[in-house]
């Protein structure tokens, strides 16, 4: 499967994403710089990284949201090209407009960085697919502002329509109903605040995180 991971000034953690899809695919992705108007033909994956875009200069996330390559996102996003937002990028994603809500500083306004319990809440979509409703998995989390919020329509509309895919299964940031990751309404973007690609391997402390990209690379396969 081909896939790419965005790059902006600040990304840091593009390059645990980049080793962890070449150890899963046997191919290395594409980095996409944040001034490319355009995708890589071919993909079958966009990873927008976690790190501290443009330093979080205003607002976390929202200058990547409207930069250059956020354009092409947007509009592969739209013709079903699965696109995954981890920490920051799911920050610039809801800024982005791929997905609703707002990712706020954390209730006790402090740095979080644990591994956390988390509750799947969808076994359905082209990410979930091979993880069971209701288990629980462990992914780490590393942020500041990692504390998601929505109006409560909005909240009541994701649960209604299954797309509250991880759950905190214990408080970590005051996020609104302990919401870990959400996906849009086709269920081919997943923004999520936990870091699967850290737990891709055994020796990082488990592989609860291989599930999230092997069940996309099936399809793509197929």
């Amino acid at each position: 499967m081909k896939t790419a991971v965005l790059v902006f000034p600040g990304s840091n953690c593009d390059r645990d994403i980049a080793v962890a899809l070449e150890l899963l695919t046997g191919t290395a992705p594409a980095m996409v710089w944040h001034a490319e108007t355009s995708l890589p033909d071919g993909l079958g994956l966009v990873v927008v990284p976690g790190g501290f875009s443009y330093g979080d200069y205003l607002r976390s996330g929202a200058i990547a949201a409207r930069s250059p390559v956020m354009r092409a996102v947007v509009e592969a996003a739209g013709r079903g090209l699965p696109v995954l937002g981890v920490c920051n990028g799911f920050q610039v994603l809801t800024e982005a407009g791929l997905l609703p809500g707002a990712l706020m500083r954390n209730a006790g306004l402090s740095f979080v960085c644990r591994d956390v319990p988390l509750t799947v809440g969808n076994a359905e979509s082209v990410f979930t697919r091979l993880y069971t409703k209701g288990e629980t998995v462990t992914f780490p989390v590393a942020h500041h502002d990692g504390n998601y919020f929505a109006d409560a329509d909005t909240l009541d509309r994701l649960e209604s329509n299954g797309r509250v895919a991880f759950r905190y299964a214990e408080p970590v940031n005051g996020s609104t109903r302990d919401i870990a990751g959400i996906l849009n309404d086709a269920g081919n973007v997943l923004g999520m605040m936990p870091h699967p690609e850290r737990r891709i391997e055994a020796a990082h402390g488990g592989t609860d995180g291989r599930r999230l990209f092997e069940g996309l690379m099936e399809l793509v396969g197929a």
